[in-house]
């Protein structure tokens, strides 16, 4: 709806309608700043231009209710019908509210972490960043596909079929008996020299299409991936599919790849084949001596097949992959192919001694979430409910508390996870969000038990608190909108911690089921709609909207 109204203030503003210069206010409903742009041109104050803009303006929008000239701003109001069309469109499209009928095949790829190990925090939060763009892209309306890139040629992964081979796998889990093979593995290599000659055999098999070498590394992956899928289910994250980099050696891609790079004259051959781009110190080998290519020519053949299937795709890196994602774009460049629209996210930390690993080098992503699960049922055991409904509540905030403060955060900023703040009901966490909504679903229980009325919405009614949060209903669409535009899924997070402290305002100082008939009805529908928005806005975080907490 906030879209609407939005279109209606260009449409009214005419010439200076310039969709840059409008801005969100504390002091209004939509804000234009042109004014200010103008005003050297036209050598007089913003205040004088501002008066003037709105001294010319005609209003023919039901929408708009006032328009105001403020010390240069151009301020407008919402009317009472767009108040009222606000909460009646919620109610009536309930779960489609949101939609925005966008089109487009969309590839997200996120997490693709070597599958040699169990995720680290570093991991989750490039699969929460991925998850969350995938969720909101599909909300908007487009076919969203998400795909995990496993890379199963790597040297790591030729050493970890060494391991599997000479020290087996321990009954754990999964991805983690796989790191102890690969480390293992490694301390073998230390003392015994000569096995590099074998890890080296093992990957020339492998790209060469060796059956019995396929079997061994396809064994070590799926091992790895069937931990590492258990993981990411915890915390609410499923990939469409998993494509294996060796796809593209036995399709042709890679050939195809070496092939137009060839052509366009930008290799030098010197047993390997090598490419010397400007603005890069370092040259890039995309085939060895030996004939065997490196992960960057299967990458670009990876990126030639997703420009021939998507119109637009996305991939998620951590920050210390700028250098390579900037070679790898300027290498489709050369080659004609449209390059990756990439999210970079910074380093995760935890507060100093607040959690260690066994082998000090990273913490897994499983520790974290376990110990985050523990701290949530600490808080949720002594709830009167029967013990199957505390374990699915239990999860249900642990994995919200992990995800919502992972996706809160700008990705390009280093960010600290605390796990006792994250799991504060009082502050503007995951749980705070949740508790809100099932604060939401208790009333209208309540109410239905009392004799739910027939809800009647009606915008002359509301107090400063209620027409603040039926406008921030509004803008659900237009921050699905941004994030689709800007790909930064934290305002999102921002914009339903605004919805869930809104509402609690309004919560707090107006009286719902206690209210006289006409306002009783009146505020009810303020609290279905917000039940409605805070349930889609918590599913597209990936976050389980709790009805009892």
């Amino acid at each position: 709806m906030f879209l609407r109204f939005k279109e209606d203030v260009i449409k009214t503003l005419g010439e200076y309608g310039d969709e840059r210069f409008l801005r969100e206010s504390e002091h209004s409903d939509l804000a234009s700043t042109v004014a200010f742009k103008l005003a050297k041109e036209m050598k007089k104050s913003p205040k004088e231009i501002a008066d003037e803009i709105v001294e010319k303006i005609e209003v023919d929008s039901d929408y708009i209710g006032s328009v105001e000239s403020t010390n240069g701003y151009i301020n407008f109001f919402a009317s009472y019908e767009f108040l009222e069309d606000t909460v009646n469109v919620i109610l009536d499209e309930d779960e489609n509210y949101g939609h925005l009928n966008a089109k487009g095949d969309v590839l997200i790829e996120h997490t693709s972490a070597n599958p040699d190990g169990p995720l680290h925090i570093g991991h989750i939060r490039n699969s929460i960043i991925g998850d969350t763009i995938a969720r909101i892209f599909s909300k908007a309306g487009m076919n969203v596909k998400t795909q995990y890139y496993v890379n199963d040629m790597g040297r790591q992964i030729a050493i970890t079929v060494l391991g599997v081979e000479k020290l087996g796998l321990k009954d754990k889990k999964p991805d983690h008996a796989i790191a102890e093979a690969y480390i293992g593995a490694n301390k073998l290599i230390e003392t015994q020299p000569e096995l590099e000659e074998y890890v080296e055999n093992l990957m020339l098999g492998y790209e060469g299409g060796d059956e019995d070498i396929v079997s061994k590394f396809k064994k070590v992956v799926e091992t790895a991936l069937i931990g590492i899928r258990q993981t990411l289910e915890s915390v609410n994250i499923k990939h469409d599919e998993f494509i294996w980099e060796s796809e593209f050696v036995r399709n042709g891609y890679v050939d195809r790849i070496l092939k137009a790079m060839d052509e366009r004259g930008v290799i030098r051959k010197d047993g390997a084949w090598i490419v010397e781009l400007e603005d890069f110190e370092k040259e890039i080998v995309v085939r060895r001596e030996n004939g065997t290519t490196l992960y960057i020519t299967r990458d670009l053949a990876y990126h030639l097949w997703k420009n021939e299937k998507y119109e637009r795709f996305v991939n998620v890196l951590g920050a210390d992959h700028k250098l390579y994602a900037s070679q790898l774009s300027k290498l489709l460049e050369i080659l004609n192919l449209k390059p990756p629209e990439v999210i970079f996210f910074e380093f995760v930390s935890l507060p100093e001694g607040s959690m260690s690993t066994r082998r000090g080098k990273f913490i897994s992503a499983d520790e974290l979430i376990e110990r985050v699960r523990k701290e949530a049922e600490k808080i949720i055991v002594e709830r009167e409910m029967p013990e199957e409904e505390k374990r699915k509540i239990t999860q249900a905030v642990a994995a919200g508390a992990i995800r919502f403060d992972f996706i809160k955060i700008a990705p390009e900023k280093p960010m600290t996870f605390d796990w006792s703040k994250a799991l504060d009901f009082e502050r503007q966490t995951a749980s705070y969000i949740q508790y809100s909504h099932a604060r939401a679903c208790s009333i209208l229980r309540k109410a239905v038990e009392d004799g739910m009325p027939d809800l009647d919405f009606k915008g002359e009614l509301c107090t400063a608190e209620e027409r603040k949060l039926v406008m921030i209903l509004s803008k659900l669409p237009y921050f699905i909108q941004r994030v689709i535009k800007e790909l930064r899924p934290n305002v999102f997070a921002e914009y339903l911690l605004s919805v869930a402290s809104a509402f609690n305002d309004f919560y707090r100082l107006h009286p719902v089921l206690r209210a006289e008939s006409e306002l009783r009805m009146h505020r009810l529908a303020i609290v279905d709609a917000t039940r409605i928005v805070l349930r889609d806005g918590l599913e597209l975080l990936g976050i389980d909207p709790l009805e009892r907490m």
